[in-house]
């Protein structure tokens, strides 16, 4: 059995002024069971790993959250949830709650994972960006969910962190993908390079383009590239057959 203590030392923490009583993690590819191309702590169910590897993994998991983390079937759209009244295994790419020790959830090996809570502790969320959901508007429909939970609540008492995924020197795309960013906000245009016939995009750029002109303005992360760092994180632009990393956060009790 991997010691606990060990496994804690590979998880980031996210670097941001959340409230005391918001907690986040970020997994990374060490500490596991799973074999090659898993290796080793994928918490994927559906990337055809072990079945028996994956369960105890998320075993290992769980002695670091407060309940079982509400796993999501990822489609790349923008259906939000509330974790807390959520159905097994439901099919939506952000979750969101104001419940405490519920443990909302995304993965991610390449896709840009986005925590969100407000400066008083009172709600947390996560979104899997990937980039056709971040381009359909999935922070968008996170954050609305969010307000319309809280009226009182304003885009300006939001913060988000932006946590592991492809970099803008990694994430290699065709004109089209550039284009249909562009249709939905002209200002993503910034978040190309031309690189041969093809384009560099800033998936971290377009989010906290995304996110200011929502108001939330207090955006923090972005810094950590999936592609590059293979001792670290799962990546399936560059490994295909690969596992999973996890994104949390939950409210204290």
């Amino acid at each position: 059995m991997i010691a606990s203590s060990t496994l804690f030392t590979s998880f980031i923490q996210p670097s941001w002024p959340a409230p005391a009583n918001v907690k986040a993690l970020q997994t990374t590819r060490l500490g596991g069971v799973s074999r090659a191309p898993y290796n080793s702590l994928n918490l994927g169910d559906h990337v055809k790993d072990d079945p028996v590897h994956v369960a105890h993994n998320r075993q290992l998991l769980s002695d670091f959250v407060p309940s079982e983390p509400v796993w999501l079937n990822q489609v790349h759209g923008t259906r939000v949830i509330d974790a807390a009244l959520s159905s097994c295994i439901e099919t939506a790419d952000a979750a969101f709650t104001d419940r405490k020790q519920v443990v909302c959830v995304t993965m991610t090996a390449d896709c840009l994972p986005v925590l969100l809570c407000d400066a008083q502790g009172s709600m947390v969320a996560a979104v899997h960006a990937g980039w056709r959901s971040l381009c359909d508007g999935a922070i968008e429909a996170t954050v609305e969910s969010m307000l319309a939970r809280q009226p009182a609540l304003k885009p300006n008492q939001l913060m988000a962190w932006l946590g592991p995924a492809i970099g803008p020197q990694a994430f290699e795309v065709g004109s089209e993908v550039r284009a249909q960013f562009i249709a939905k906000a002209p200002l993503a245009e910034q978040a190309f390079m031309p690189h041969g016939d093809k384009w560099l995009g800033n998936l971290y750029l377009i989010a906290q383009q995304r996110l200011h002109a929502l108001g939330v303005t207090n955006v923090y992360g972005g810094d950590m590239c999936t592609y590059t760092d293979e001792a670290r994180f799962f990546s399936f632009r560059r490994d295909g057959d690969t596992g999973r990393m996890a994104t949390l956060i939950w409210l204290s009790a």
